[in-house]
């Protein structure tokens, strides 16, 4: 188990982590989201040992983890940690890169693992080609692979599909993290991708301001937010008053209706390929909804949300 207890760091004296506290079992899939700056990153090198903590302790299966006044070379040996900048090996092959850090004794075992890693991040094509002509999504997904090559027990990773084309990212991410699950390494994923958080994550942890504001599972985040900043992380969010109560609610949660409480004014159409997102106005509020067509602006209509959902999550 990954135990997180009452950590604090600072950068140049400004917080960036504040009294952040929580735990995972083996095996289990934990995404941490929040805006730019919220301290997503910092909390994976604190948990790798990349700085010392100021309060706190961070311990793995009752292994305390240290930072450089303990550790003369920063990181414990039972984490990987993959970092935004990638620290590929420009000259020598991908397929080397990916072999780095595995024994030479066994040439044939070696291979063999350099090739199932290789699939996993679909660049078996690519092994002999040196790692300076790759391109940046390229690049990141071979040091996925090196990052997996020795297993570890825990990976943390840093925005791991941020350089990644959309028509690859989403076959990537269900092999990546299928075998991850097949092979048991507790994983920590810091993404602003909402997909990363929803399809995959066991457990979500909402950050802002170097602090955890929310935990709890992709559904019950989604469904039962506490705060606009926490449904925002999902995408466009309307913030409606329903029976005297503020409720946040997605653009796929309103439907158009004859008559309702609820009128707007049209103000511009989006297309999204399987939607329209339709921009309205109510009041002095903007409400954004999904409709399977156009609709001109100035266009009066009426708007409801949807009852299961309602009940749902409220």
């Amino acid at each position: 188990m990954l135990q997180v207890n009452n950590i604090v760091f600072s950068y140049n004296k400004t917080i960036a982590i504040n009294n952040v506290s929580f735990s995972l079992s083996k095996a289990s899939f934990i995404c941490i989201i929040g805006e730019s700056g919220c301290g997503k990153s910092t909390l994976l090198k604190l948990i790798y040992g990349l700085h010392d903590l100021e309060e706190g302790q961070i311990f793995w299966d009752k292994i305390e983890v240290f930072g450089p006044k303990i550790n003369l070379i920063p990181g414990m040996d039972f984490m990987k940690y993959l970092a935004q900048d990638f620290d590929l090996m420009p000259y020598i092959t991908v397929a080397e890169n990916v072999g780095k850090y595995l024994s030479n004794i066994y040439p044939e075992i070696k291979k063999a693992r350099i090739n199932e890693l290789l699939e996993v991040v679909e660049m078996t094509q690519y092994a002999s080609v040196k790692a300076k002509n790759l391109s940046g999504g390229q690049m990141q997904r071979v040091a996925i692979a090196r990052v997996l090559a020795l297993e570890p027990e825990v990976l943390l990773l840093d925005e791991p599909f941020s350089h990644i084309d959309n028509f690859r990212k989403n076959s990537l991410r269900r092999k990546l993290f299928s075998y991850l699950k097949e092979k048991e390494i507790t994983t920590l994923i810091a993404t602003h991708d909402s997909t990363d958080v929803l399809s995959f994550a066991d457990e979500v942890l909402v950050m802002k301001r170097g602090e955890i504001i929310e935990k709890g599972t992709p559904n019950s985040i989604y469904n039962n937010p506490n705060s606009k900043y926490t449904a925002s992380l999902f995408g466009d969010v309307n913030e409606i008053t329903i029976n005297d109560k503020n409720k946040f609610v997605y653009p796929n949660q309103l439907r158009v209706v004859q008559k309702s409480n609820l009128k707007v004014k049209i103000q511009n159409s989006y297309y999204r390929g399987s939607h329209y997102l339709i921009e309205s106005k109510s009041e002095n509020s903007t409400i954004f909804f999904n409709s399977n067509h156009k609709i001109e602006p100035n266009t009066i209509i009426f708007l409801e949300v949807i009852d299961d959902i309602l009940n749902q999550n409220h």
